[in-house]
């Protein structure tokens, strides 16, 4: 005769599936994300053919905005400065517009065009940006029978980075402005508004040309709202990341009339937080401009942004047609709106908004989306409690008993999570530190066996280890599943509330999962299945198909949006942690609600242990030589390679040269800088440390952008010969006057290349109080050295500014500051021979960009 306890051990083993289910189960998910997730994200419309405009009359014509990139794309890089900036993409643009106006309806718009030539300074990022001479094309529509006075803006830019033809960034979006201006103004278009077209001279320089529009242009004034058109990228899905801020009307607008929608606030936040290593022209119009608008952007194949490989042939060819849907009917529906006379009536604060799976769009006010979130939330707290009184009465145990059950397995939840979340941790900083970071760079489904897995496994294994020992079988299996997938649900839930006291937008993203799992919990209670050993699961995993689709379609957008940007995030940062903390959120979002379902089958711990094992081997691949992260042309390794003179000058008043030498400062920009050393072994080539650090202003080192500052301590030197003298930066002292018995005047002139980097550094006791700038830096009091980005575009002219220092007492004497000046010659072909071969010496997988410069610093 056998026990009570073996019985109810007879019974606890009945109540469990075949452990074939398991491999099913699992199979089911994985099909249903390749099968909607993956499709839904890489549909695109087929490109409308010119052969068929009289057919679509109204309609934006893919065929002929590519033959419109093809061409601009031949020009080639265009830096702020080049011959091929200022006059052969100036010209390109002028010719089209010429057509564009020839076509136009005449009788129904007043279009006027303008090349704005404009000069200015402004603080960007904690450094004096400068700017002489750069162009704009900047082109107006005005309805003739329209009184207002108010405009929207379309701004894209067409110059590039060094050594970049740049299709993706922003040529593609130069090429749908135009066909965006062409479709509009051929046809019979009821607008209210203008439009003002800003194809934008200088943004990589970085953001000049919209500063100069938005501050300087007499059109500027009465622009309401703008359409910023951008790139991360080569084409692909352009993805809305910034709305507003505090204009929620924007979003209806983008909503009710977009085609093909991807937008998110989760992906706003991450920008806005600094996640993503680049900026837009969006900033200068909100900050310098305070108007509202959309900033749009191109993500897909980021391995190429910024690279030579950024080509008109990369570009998926559907992609024209599904941007310029968007824009033309976002361009549209705004030149119509009501809220553009006077947008501060609408400013109703932000907006929550999310795509699903770019089938529509859902948003409301961030007010609505705090509502809606403490909602669902008390919902679940209902839910849950009215779950356990049923469970009580089901059972015949008391309630008391019950709740300390739960009580029970809300802690093993919480710790299972704390367990999956320091394993993660622990995975990212142990493959950074044995130097096999980024595996998943070229080869994304590493991200699966080294984080996916271990991640399941610690999530099933831990709950699977207590419901197989606990020794009290009164309560069924299957209501010890459900209480551990209710205890996940609460700490949803409490994050949630977390989330929304903390007035993060992006709440939204746990409320969901919470808002479906209440939904399947209220059905079974509704249905009785819950006291069931398996019908409750009919209703459970029917309501996780949703929130399992969208997880992944955010899970599969981040990916491939951030993978690429860790190749050029730095080496100072770890790629894994980002990576890996993402995948561990995400997991938590939905796998909790399906890994623990495996518990209801047989051998559950076994089955459970193969994601453990999958683990191991992918770790071993990824510390392997097959985990190498880098493939020629389609993810290279990215570098800077300057060829520099450097000059250093003593403190006597005769300036004399203490220190004279030539090389090459190499700036890697990922976290495998180690990824090179074979090109400094038996070679002649040899890395040097940073010897100035000390006493130099930034090593001595010779820095194009406030990004290089970040990367210091990874870029290191290599003596070299001297590179090609011509037209190196040079500073001219042009008076030096005593102002009072503690102050000192300087009016010194600059003059060199058109990119030049200025470092200001008062020596001890000495401050500088007032100069030819913006007084931003001085106000806020900036940490010196104070840093100037000079650049200019088609006036020559060096640069004059005065600086006037104050010394703490009257009785001063020596220097009074030390000056540094670092001439770019970004478009420079003229390389020396050793510099060439030094270039050859990196292995193809690597993508340098490459001129030269000088470096040279006095104390004044």
């Amino acid at each position: 005769m056998k026990s009570k306890y073996e019985t109810m051990k007879v019974i606890y083993y009945r109540s469990k599936l075949d452990w074939y289910w398991a491999p099913v189960f699992v199979a089911f998910w994985f099909l249903l994300f390749y099968i909607v997730v993956i499709h839904s994200f890489n549909n695109f419309p087929e490109n409308i053919m010119i052969a068929e405009e009289m057919n679509n009359t109204d309609r934006f014509i893919g065929e002929r905005a590519e033959n419109l990139l093809m061409r601009l794309s031949k020009i080639g890089p265009k830096v702020v400065g080049s011959p091929a900036n200022e006059q052969s993409a100036v010209q390109f643009l002028l010719n089209e517009l010429s057509k564009i106006r020839e076509d136009a309806r005449h009788d129904i718009y007043i279009i006027q065009e303008d090349v704005q030539i404009a000069s200015g300074n402004y603080v960007l990022w904690e450094m004096v940006n400068i700017y002489q001479s750069i162009q704009n094309v900047v082109v107006k529509v005005t309805p003739r029978n329209s009184e207002s006075t108010s405009s929207i803006l379309l701004n894209s830019h067409y110059d590039t980075v060094p050594g970049s033809s740049g299709a993706g960034d922003s040529g593609l979006m130069i090429a749908v402005m135009l066909e965006t201006l062409r479709v509009i103004t051929k046809r019979e278009t009821n607008l209210k508004h203008s439009i003002v077209f800003l194809f934008n001279g200088a943004e990589e320089n970085p953001l000049q040309g919209s500063h100069a529009f938005i501050t300087q242009h007499e059109w500027a004034a009465n622009v309401k709202a703008v359409i910023n058109l951008d790139s991360a990228g080569s084409g692909g899905r352009e993805i809305l990341f910034q709305s507003g801020p505090g204009h929620p009307w924007l979003m209806k607008y983008y909503g009710a009339h977009i085609v093909h929608p991807y937008a998110s606030t989760i992906a706003e936040e991450l920008f806005q937080n600094g996640f993503v290593p680049s900026e837009t022209d969006y900033r200068i119009f909100r900050d310098f401009g305070h108007i509202p608008g959309l900033d749009m952007a191109h993500s897909f194949n980021g391995f190429v942004y910024h690279t030579k490989y950024d080509r008109f042939t990369t570009i998926p060819r559907r992609t024209y047609q599904r941007t310029g849907d968007n824009v033309l009917a976002l361009t549209k529906a705004l030149a119509n709106a009501v809220e553009l006379e006077d947008p501060s009536k609408y400013a109703e604060g932000n907006i929550v908004f999310y795509d699903i799976l770019g089938w529509f769009i859902i948003y409301y006010s961030d007010q609505t989306g705090v509502i809606i979130n403490i909602t669902v939330s008390v919902l679940f707290l209902l839910t849950l409690m009215i779950y356990i009184w049923n469970m009580a009465n089901q059972t015949g145990m008391f309630r008391r008993r019950i709740l300390l059950k739960f009580i029970t397995i809300f802690g093993i939840q919480f710790v299972t999570i704390n367990c999956a979340l320091l394993m993660t941790v622990i995975i990212a900083i142990f493959l950074d530190a044995i130097g096999a970071p980024m595996s998943w760079f070229s080869k994304p489904w590493m991200i699966f066996g080294l984080y996916f897995c271990p991640i399941f496994f610690i999530l099933g294994i831990l709950p699977s280890i207590y419901l197989s020992h606990i020794k009290d079988y009164g309560l069924p299996l299957a209501y010890s599943i459900q209480l551990l997938m209710h205890s996940h649900c609460l700490l949803l839930t409490l994050l949630t509330i977390a989330m929304v006291s903390l007035g993060i937008r992006s709440a939204f993203l746990i409320m969901l999962g919470v808002a479906f799992y209440t939904l399947s919990v209220i059905l079974n209670i509704t249905a009785r299945f819950h006291k069931t050993n398996f019908l409750w699961l009919i209703p459970h995993n029917l309501c996780q198909i949703s929130p399992f689709l969208f997880y992944t379609y955010i899970c599969y957008a981040f990916y491939t949006t951030f993978i690429p940007m860790e190749g050029r995030d730095g080496a100072n940062r770890n790629p894994e942690l980002l990576i890996g903390g993402f995948t561990v959120v995400i997991c938590f979002l939905f796998a909790p609600f399906l890994v623990n379902l495996l518990s209801l089958v047989r051998k559950s711990k076994t089955i459970l242990s193969c994601f453990g094992i999958i683990w191991i081997i992918f770790m071993g691949i990824a510390a392997s030589p097959m985990g190498f992260p880098y493939v020629e042309k389609e993810a290279p390794q990215r570098f800077y390679a300057v060829h520099s003179s450097r000059t250093f000058h003593d403190d006597s008043p005769a300036m004399v040269v203490k220190y004279e030498d030539f090389g090459f400062y190499v700036v890697p920009v990922d976290r495998r800088p180690q990824s090179i050393d074979f090109m400094f072994q038996e070679t002649n080539f040899t890395k040097s440390d940073a010897n100035f650090c000390e006493t130099e202003i930034m090593c001595g080192f010779p820095i194009y952008s406030s990004r290089w500052l970040e990367w210091r301590n990874q870029s290191f030197w290599v003596e070299a010969s001297q590179p090609t003298k011509i037209g190196w930066a040079t500073l001219k002292i042009i008076s030096k006057e005593q102002t009072s018995s503690k102050t000192i005047l300087f009016t010194l002139e600059v003059a060199g290349p058109h990119h030049i980097s200025i470092f200001i550094q008062p020596m001890h006791g000495v401050k500088l109080m007032d100069w030819s700038f913006t007084k931003i830096p001085l106000e806020q009091n900036f940490t010196a050295p104070y840093y100037l980005y000079f650049s200019y575009a088609l006036d020559p002219t060096p640069l004059r500014f005065h600086l006037e220092f104050k010394w703490e007492t009257e009785d001063w004497s020596g220097s009074t500051f030390a000056i540094a000046l670092i001439g770019h010659k970004v478009d420079d072909i003229n390389t020396t021979d050793d510099f060439r071969e030094f270039l050859t010496s990196f292995p193809a997988w690597a993508h340098v960009s490459a001129w030269t410069s000088s470096y040279e610093s006095w104390k004044l």
